[in-house]
């Protein structure tokens, strides 16, 4: 007798690590979009503009 076994990958586990990984990088983006430290602000500061986050 031979047995045979299927692996199903749904498509859960495929999208939980693109999940996480979006918003995780929105969190990183949001945070240090408005963090007012000079040296972020002037790494940032295009970015910022480009968002329309308010620096000035």
């Amino acid at each position: 007798m031979k047995a045979t076994t299927t692996i199903q990958t749904g498509t859960t586990t495929r999208i939980f690590p693109a999940l996480f990984a979006a918003v995780f990088g929105l969190g990183i983006m949001f945070v240090v979009g408005h963090v007012q430290a000079s040296t972020l602000h002037d790494a940032a500061h295009d970015v910022r503009h480009a968002t329309g986050f308010p620096c000035h």
